[in-house]
């Protein structure tokens, strides 16, 4: 796939982190993952990150993310395009994204480096210097510790032609509006901020019509069925899922830092498809926020 075909791949339609499965013993567990994607696939995404955020990119060893890498490959192959995640300095960034190139993914979310801030000229090298390595599409997650203004976008976009997406994880609608209005059609835009849907109908007003949808791990078919409400403009069936699922649904998650992932992990559990536990740092759901995480997807019915 070249980068045109991403760009147009990520341009519409749904997209989702699928969890990465580890065993009792922390492990990474391929046959489970390769059941989950293979659970997850027909449900109509227009393409999967692996080792995405939700994947827990940032605890994994190189040669486990080359297996994620390479598991998701495999197992989608002629079904759904992988996207994979990377990240870290730009050595390390560049040492995953030709591993993701040569596992076969079909393009690269590069998300941010980790705890030393930068400035914007550095941050900027820092995409282009990965960009430069592969021959894949590139998507810069505009999240933390890369944020990305409209100039510095534009030059990388005139540098690299396989930069072709721009995933925002800010919320800065000000930003927003003014990249996408000096941009244009350069790039594919994607909502990426913590559970999308709360944002999804503000941006897609923005011109950005795309986002990345974690509970499609646990609820697939609900989380297509809001999407596709929310492209239709059906607004009673979103203020519905909204309402009965959404708001409860974050109040749990926003108990703890990490609960992002780890309340992922648990629906995924709840589901019937156990990915394991969170690795530490992260910490998994108390047996009471479990319960009452379980007692929201039931009111959704059969997925």
């Amino acid at each position: 796939m070249n980068p045109q075909e991403l760009k147009e791949i990520v341009s519409e339609g749904l997209l989702s982190f699928p969890v990465t499965d580890f065993d009792e013993q922390g492990d990474f567990n391929a046959e489970r993952y390769a059941r989950r994607l293979e659970w997850l696939a027909p449900y109509g995404a227009s393409a999967l990150f692996a080792a995405g955020g939700t994947g827990e990119f940032f605890s994994l060893e190189p040669q486990e993310y080359s297996d994620v890498v390479r598991t998701a490959v495999e197992t989608c192959r002629g079904k759904v395009p992988i996207i994979a995640g990377a990240g870290g300095g730009t050595r390390l960034a560049i040492n995953y994204a030709q591993r993701a190139e040569k596992a076969g993914a079909q393009g690269l979310l590069l998300m941010p480096h980790y705890l030393t801030e930068a400035d914007q000229n550095g941050v900027a090298q820092h995409v282009e210097q990965v960009c430069q390595a592969v021959g894949l599409g590139v998507i810069v997650y505009n999240r933390s510790l890369c944020r990305l203004n409209a100039d510095q976008l534009e030059r990388l976009a005139e540098r690299c032609p396989n930069l072709v997406g721009y995933k925002d994880g800010v919320g800065d609608i000000e930003l927003m509006v003014t990249i996408r209005q000096r941009l244009g059609d350069r790039l594919s835009y994607l909502g990426g901020l913590p559970t999308a849907e709360f944002y999804a109908a503000a941006y897609r007003a923005l011109g950005v019509p795309v986002y990345s949808s974690a509970v499609f791990n646990f609820i697939p078919k609900t989380a297509m069925e809001f999407y596709r409400a929310i492209v239709a403009g059906d607004r009673p069936t979103v203020d519905r899922l909204i309402t009965e699922f959404f708001i409860p649904y974050s109040a749990i998650r926003n108990r703890r830092k990490g609960y992002a992932v780890s309340i992922v992990k648990e629906g995924a559990r709840i589901a019937g498809y156990d990915a394991g536990p969170v690795r530490s740092p992260l910490t998994n759901l108390t047996g009471e926020e479990s319960d009452a995480l379980a007692a929201l997807i039931s009111k959704l019915g059969p997925q």
